[in-house]
């Protein structure tokens, strides 16, 4: 098979687009209803030829995946997913059409298309947000929000979006991302500590 700037995109090769090769072979199990080795291995086969004829654009992985921060980052996040349940269905019953919703603004740290779409997706899955739309050169998610009504509730929310990427860019983000995440961080427990001295 040849390879040309479409197949090799900035220099990676066919082989590190393997965690989509995987995706797409279990998906081709979850079609069948069955993982046996030969159903998996000719998923393997037409997954490589899905990659080798449609020519998406490459997504560049980190090389990077800690087991520990993607356990936390789960658990994290079917925590959120099973409270924010609870509080719209409150919300819903006794508020019903006088709550008040907001578009909100977060502007992402990381610039990497992977991390932007999954922390989008992170943040939409969890009951009372959407994301309505994508800022991709400055990396900002416009969310619409359930019960944000005031100045408070939206620095609130946007916190903890924040905290929602810092820990997908812990479980597979660049080193580079990572060392974003750690300076703001740093940054934000410097300015709250000095503004308790004063």
């Amino acid at each position: 098979m040849s390879t040309g700037p479409d197949d090799q995109d900035g220099g990676r090769s066919f082989w590190s687009q393997w965690p989509i090769l995987l995706g797409l072979t279990l998906t081709w199990g979850a079609l069948w209803e069955d993982f046996s080795p030969g159903v998996l291995l000719a998923g393997v086969v037409f997954s490589m030829l899905t990659l080798s004829f449609y020519r998406l654009p490459r997504v560049n992985f980190s090389d990077r995946f800690n087991l520990w921060y993607f356990l936390v980052f789960t658990l994290r996040f079917l925590w959120h997913v099973v409270t924010a349940s609870v509080s719209v269905a409150w919300d819903a019953i006794s508020k019903g059409p006088t709550i008040v919703n907001s578009v909100v603004a977060v502007p992402l740290r990381s610039h990497d298309d992977l991390i932007v779409t999954l922390t989008g997706h992170s943040l939409a899955l969890v009951p009372g947000s959407l994301v309505i739309d994508v800022d991709r050169p400055s990396s900002t998610l416009y969310l619409h929000c359930l019960n944000v009504k005031n100045a408070e509730a939206v620095e609130a929310f946007r916190a903890e979006a924040l905290k929602t990427e810092a820990a997908i860019i812990r479980a597979l983000g660049s080193k580079a991302d990572l060392a974003l995440v750690q300076d703001d961080e740093a940054q934000r427990a410097a300015d709250t500590a000095g503004g308790n001295r004063r």
